[in-house]
């Protein structure tokens, strides 16, 4: 029963997430990289402010795969690293703890490119 209840709230936490995304494509006219830019922004402002957490606590991956989770984890490096380094782990510790996650995206993307082809749709 336990697996349910935390598959559900995974299941509704990311679907307002994804809600909250549709709306904005549907009812403004920010284009899609600004509404994911947006996302990322939004999930490190509320990760600053120990909003985020809880919310991570709550749902697992419902609150970490969708870009609010990636400023998560980019705010998360960075206050790691400021910890252990001073300032400049500032500079360093986003991308450190997202670095698998950059390198997968870049990977697979090349990986679709060469059985797809890729371009722009004229």
């Amino acid at each position: 029963m336990e697996i349910l209840t935390k598959c559900l709230s995974a299941f509704l936490v990311g679907g307002f997430i994804c809600l909250i995304g549709q709306v904005l494509i549907v009812y403004t006219k920010l284009t899609p990289a600004r509404i994911l830019v947006a996302f990322v922004v939004g999930g490190v402002f509320l990760t600053a402010i120990g909003v985020y957490e809880p919310i991570v606590k709550f749902a697992g991956a419902g609150a970490t795969v969708p870009l609010t989770g990636f400023g998560y984890s980019l705010a998360n490096g960075i206050k790691e690293a400021v910890k252990q380094y001073g300032l400049i782990g500032a500079l360093s510790g986003g991308l450190t703890a997202t670095s698998a996650g950059i390198a997968a995206s870049v990977f697979f993307g090349f990986l679709m490119a060469l059985f797809f082809k890729p371009g722009d749709k004229t």
